[in-house]
């Protein structure tokens, strides 16, 4: 294929984040950030590699017309859609439930089920649909993939994807467990593969993704057997806003006693809920300065963070049988040294031996944080979302 360029765009509710990537060496010749769509205060900023960030403010109506600012950016470095080295352009989507397994090449099916979906994903694919039909508006003529955050999980068995409910309920509203960040489970649980120098259908894997969103996986040989969310990305670990796992008839008692609406719980739950609701924090960095200044609300925080994320590695550990490596991964994951250490303490029993010296580096590529005889190799590995999708993107656009 002549064209080697893939663009990645993400399209949320009121933003659109996006990448130009060059598959024949990885480079990223521009990214960006569009947001606040449909507000007076919109703001693009476009960095061209090797070149000085521009920003423009301003309203900027709806995600057709940030699309369009986008690609007036490109092509000022031209980089445009109109380039004949674009070769096709990748979507993020975050639920594909069943029906998606892998990257799939967008036609007028695939936007049916991708909308057939949103009572399952609300929030996320009528942002995604709409960035996909935009693209597609602008260049008809180009591939455009999808790649789906459910994708990767879509090989946990049904005794891991099944809720122990009522079946015929469950599958009229398809109501199962789906697993979210899968785009960054996958490319994480190879990337550890590669560190430890293997392939990935000889190792196994805890991955534990860690940011304002949070979600642990088990990976056996390459292949996802459980995940930490579920039909939504509510369930699971402690995240910044939301509450992780929770007893269902703790909703039942708010709308009975504490007379709250659906609505309200659901904000409740997803926006006002983790680390926020907690201690009135979602920063991981603020968290530990209070710490480290004596606030107890914020230890306390930490400390239920901490004790959901080991409950789930002991958990995870026990599903896998063989544990070969644990990897931490996203903006706290990646950065935040003390949860690093205070996951794994007391595991030792466990065989994960943790090196502080290694654990203490600040670093931007993989790397190993465990001790030389720890029987499992626990490594930081930073995810890379867009680099996953332009690949996958760009195997399937090839055959096009």
């Amino acid at each position: 294929m002549s064209a080697t360029r893939v663009l990645v765009l993400n399209s949320g509710s009121s933003s659109v984040k996006y990448q130009l990537l060059d598959m024949r060496d990885g480079s990223r010749p521009a990214q960006g950030l569009v947001e606040r769509i449909g507000e007076q205060s919109s703001r693009l900023k476009h960095t061209p590699l090797g070149g000085e960030a521009r920003e423009r403010t301003g309203p900027i109506a709806d995600h057709d017309a940030a699309l369009k600012a986008v690609a007036d950016e490109l092509a000022k470095d031209g980089l445009g859609l109109d380039s004949p080295e674009l070769a096709a352009i990748g979507h993020r989507v975050v639920h594909g439930g069943k029906t998606f397994t892998e990257p799939t090449v967008i036609d007028e099916t695939v936007l049916a089920e991708i909308e057939r979906l949103i009572p399952v994903a609300p929030l996320h694919n009528p942002a995604n649909l709409t960035g996909i039909r935009t693209a597609m508006a602008l260049r008809p003529d180009l591939p455009q993939v999808a790649v789906f955050d459910t994708a990767f999980h879509t090989t946990m068995p049904e005794s891991a994807a099944r809720y122990a409910i009522d079946v015929e309920t469950a599958d009229a509203h398809r109501v199962r467990r789906y697993g979210f960040h899968g785009t960054s489970h996958a490319y994480v649980s190879r990337a550890t593969a590669q560190l430890l120098g293997k392939a990935p259908e000889e190792v196994n894997v805890i991955v534990l993704h860690l940011g304002n969103g949070a979600s642990a996986s088990a990976v056996r040989g390459g292949r996802c057997v459980d995940t930490s969310m579920g039909l939504t990305p509510l369930e699971g670990l402690v995240m910044g806003t939301r509450s992780g796992d929770l007893d269902p008839a703790v909703i039942f008692h708010l709308m009975r006693v504490g007379k709250m609406s659906t609505d309200e719980i659901d904000t409740l739950l997803n926006k006002k809920s983790g680390l926020i609701g907690l201690c009135g924090d979602n920063d991981m960095r603020e968290i530990r300065r209070r710490i480290d200044e004596g606030d107890e609300q914020a230890k306390l925080a930490f400390d239920i963070y901490i004790h959901r994320l080991k409950k789930y590695i002991g958990a995870y550990y026990a599903v896998l049988g063989r544990v070969d490596a644990i990897a931490f991964t996203a903006g706290v994951g990646e950065n935040a040294a003390p949860v690093r250490e205070a996951a794994v303490a007391g595991l030792e029993e466990l065989g994960l031996l943790l090196d502080p010296e290694l654990n203490a580096v600040r670093a931007d590529e993989a790397r190993l944080i465990s001790r030389a005889n720890s029987r499992v190799t626990i490594a930081v590995v930073p995810t890379d979302e867009e680099l996953e999708i332009a690949t996958q993107t760009y195997a399937l656009a090839g055959d096009n």
